[in-house]
């Protein structure tokens, strides 16, 4: 990894005060190598990297937290963290040195100060997502780390009508991983927008919060539509029966890209 730029450097051997900050970070990361953001013991997540990166920067006091536990494989153009230290870096200075000790797959795409106390998490008010699915013959290899090859026949508009008719206020357990692991199966889901140009199809969520595999189960089952197996008036049966077994199959985790977590203005 790169040594630090000479003039971060300088600034961080200045004296200091002990002033408790919050930078707000946005990143964007190709997800391929980790099990997921968050750190876990059994394997390499996003946020050990930037932590380590952080610690190595800041000091050992440092704290990150990101919005959203994307899972092992999803991506993120749009992720945003919380770093919580006593150091007084400038934001932009921060966003330099992070990315001269991050590596190539993950990047600080901007820093700036936050309001004391400010979590990414806990501020958020929803997230939006994209899956994008390549419907050719054949495989593209370039989009082997980031789409979901489905070929053959996709019916496009019985998919957006079937997710259209989950939009609103619901219970979503029939679309969770496991029952009983969100203990608030309620969601918003605020926007569902299937778009096709040529050979791909992009499926774009927007909800208020987002259950465990919740997206991924969401477009499994809107792939069953589209296939013709399922009518589009199947998705809103099967949100109603609150029941996991009865929707479609999880599609596959690299599909996946966080692109967007809204706060209030």
């Amino acid at each position: 990894m790169a040594d630090l730029p000479a003039r971060v450097a300088a600034a961080l051997s200045a004296p200091r005060p002990v002033i408790a900050r919050t930078i707000r970070l946005l990143l964007a990361y190709d997800g391929t190598a980790y099990h997921g953001w968050q750190s876990q013991p059994d394997g390499l997540t996003v946020q050990d990297r930037v932590l380590a990166a952080a610690q190595r920067v800041l000091g050992a006091g440092v704290r990150v937290t990101g919005a959203s536990r994307t899972d092992a494989g999803v991506h993120a153009l749009g992720q945003v963290a919380s770093l919580a230290t006593d150091r007084a870096l400038a934001p932009e200075a921060l966003a330099r040195a992070l990315n001269a000790l991050l590596p190539d797959d993950v990047r600080v795409l901007a820093a700036r100060e936050a309001a004391p106390g400010w979590s990414a998490r806990r501020s958020a008010t929803g997230k939006r997502y994209l899956y994008l699915i390549d419907n050719a013959p054949v495989a593209s290899p370039l989009l082997r780390r980031w789409a979901w090859h489905v070929p053959g026949a996709l019916d496009v508009a019985a998919m957006r009508r079937g997710l259209a008719a989950l939009r609103g206020a619901h219970d979503f357990s029939a679309f969770c991983a496991a029952p009983g692991l969100d203990t608030t199966p309620g969601c918003t889901l605020r926007s569902a927008h299937v778009v096709r140009r040529r050979h791909r199809v992009a499926v774009l969520l927007g909800a208020d919060r987002f259950l465990h595999h919740m997206v991924r189960n969401l477009v499994g089952s809107a792939v069953l539509v589209g296939r013709g197996r399922r009518p589009p008036g199947w998705l809103p049966e099967v949100l109603a029966s609150r029941d996991r077994r009865r929707a479609g199959p999880t599609a596959p985790a690299h599909g996946l890209t966080l692109v967007r977590v809204t706060y209030p203005r």
